[in-house]
């Protein structure tokens, strides 16, 4: 019994050792400088503009008057608004289709360098619009900075995903999402009054954007390419090798070479794959149905509604409006917060619950928001209630929906079809943030509060939909997740039946 316990104890402490060997410091630097420049921008983008509202309202208003002798008709100034709120959704559906072609070319690092071109010259617009006294600067920089976002969270998930190791893979993907909640807490943060949040500084704003795509341009350099990349589109099997080392921080990685090589010897006559060649491939029909409905129910789970609604619930709790903004923060907190929770556990965990749990989380508080609203005038401490309800419904998205769709993406397909696969989940995903901003006010007017009921629905059937159909994906190599598919898709996946093959844990 005691030498039972000992093996065991040894084999915990190898694990142990395994695990932190994994975390290699080239790799740690790579994710945390890679999605700093990238997915913060994103997180960043999301919040900015919701400070200082009213002082470029105020500019339009100022701009439109000098040029026409008049005041902005109020229907117009609404239009421009909302085309400057929603042309950042209209930019990411152009960077995403952009990304394949990029990629091709320059490889997921180079692609994310050359990306920050975008971010730069969107900020110094924006940044210099005021001065110049022409809103079309600031509208036209949103426009590029989506272009930005688009590029960043289709090459910075492929890039996280080619140079971990698969038993590591989740945790390294849920930087994506941690530090998009960073960017959005750091967006409420500048906004306050006593820092950008005021009239004659709310340019520097959108100025900041500069910092994150400098900081990324100096440092990735000194990072290798993806080796995935490196291999399989180059060809150049001395740098796969040379980056593996430098990324796992170990001289042999003649086991993850072995599993690439594998993978490699299966595709070595298949070009990259278009996007409707993807479409129509039944050996990934129901991993590109998954990805499809993730991202649909990333967007469309309502968590955009609960930023419409959060100042006025907070009003009717009794915080005075002036307190309001710094209330706010711990909306941001909390995302942060589940984000780094869900990054800790994915890997002990999984995918399958957190996603399941996350939207079943929201459905169920979403259902309780409901009740809250619609009654919140009959007791004092309902409204409380309602706060309650907003911080968990956050935190249940972030803990799992707000980053696994992106991780999803890149483990469910194989190189040659993972840009495309990044394309169709892009594209998705941005439609459907365009379809909220449009739609919601229209939805919100006719249902009220009774709208959250539409998310609840989105939310449940999207638990269920995980349920019955995405597999666990958790350290296991991309044949075998294809294998996991095969049933369901009625087909044979790639006969990756090779010596070297690890076996699925």
């Amino acid at each position: 019994m005691k030498c039972s316990e000992k093996d065991s104890a040894d084999s915990k402490d190898s694990d142990l050792v395994r695990k932190k060997l994994d975390w290699s410091c080239s790799l740690i630097v790579a994710s945390l400088v890679g999605a700093f420049g990238s997915s913060f921008l994103y997180g960043y983008n999301l919040s900015v503009v919701n400070a200082p509202t009213r002082y470029i309202k105020s500019f339009y208003n100022e701009s439109w008057e000098r040029r026409h002798g008049h005041p902005i008709d109020p229907d117009t100034l609404t239009l421009l608004w909302s085309v400057t709120v929603s042309i950042f959704a209209i930019g990411g559906l152009v960077g995403t289709l952009m990304v394949k072609l990029i990629g091709k070319v320059l490889g997921r690092k180079y692609t994310l360098l050359v990306n920050n071109g975008f971010a730069i010259s969107a900020a110094l617009l924006m940044a210099c619009s005021l001065q110049a006294g022409a809103f079309e600067m600031l509208i036209v920089g949103r426009f590029i900075m989506g272009v930005d976002g688009g590029i960043a969270l289709s090459a910075l998930p492929m890039y996280l995903n080619e140079i971990s190791p698969k038993e590591i893979r989740g945790s390294l993907g849920q930087v994506t999402a941690i530090f998009i909640c960073i960017g959005v807490f750091a967006g409420q943060v500048l906004g306050l009054p006593e820092l950008l949040g005021k009239e004659s500084t709310w340019p520097y704003l959108f100025g900041v954007i500069v910092v994150p795509a400098l900081v990324q341009l100096v440092s990735l350099p000194f990072l290798p390419e993806s080796p995935h990349y490196l291999l399989f589109e180059k060809h150049d099997q001395a740098g796969a090798k040379k980056a593996f080392q430098t990324f796992l921080g170990k001289e042999d990685v003649s086991r993850e070479m072995e599993e690439v090589l594998i993978e490699s010897r299966v595709q070595r006559n298949i070009q990259l794959v278009s996007v409707l060649e993807l479409l129509r491939s039944p050996s990934v029909r129901w991993q590109v149905i998954t990805v499809v409905v993730t991202m649909a129910c990333y967007q469309l789970c309502g968590l955009n509604a609960i930023w419409f609604y959060t100042n006025s619930i907070f009003g009717k709790a009794g915080i005075p409006p002036e307190k309001i903004p710094y209330i706010t923060l711990s909306t941001g907190g909390i995302e942060t917060l589940a984000a780094i929770f869900s990054g800790l556990v994915i890997e002990r965990l999984g995918r399958r619950p957190l996603l399941m749990g996350g939207f079943g989380l929201m459905a169920l508080f979403f259902g309780i928001l409901t009740i809250t609203l619609t009654l919140q005038d009959h007791a004092p401490g309902i409204p409380y209630l309602s706060i309650i309800c907003i911080l968990a419904i956050i935190a249940s998205f972030c803990s799992g929906p707000g980053g696994i769709p992106f991780i999803l993406t890149g483990e469910f397909f194989q190189q040659s079809q993972r840009p495309a696969a990044f394309i169709i989940a892009g594209t998705v995903n941005w439609l459907s943030n365009f379809a909220v901003g449009l739609l919601f006010p229209f939805i919100q007017k006719s249902l009220d509060t009774y709208c959250f009921l539409v998310f609840a629905a989105i939310c449940l059937a999207g638990a269920v939909y995980f349920y019955f159909v995405l597999p666990e994906t958790k350290n296991r190599t991309h044949a075998e997740i294809s294998q996991a598919f095969a049933k369901r898709n009625k087909t044979h996946p790639p006969d990756n039946t090779d010596p070297g093959t690890p076996e699925p844990r």
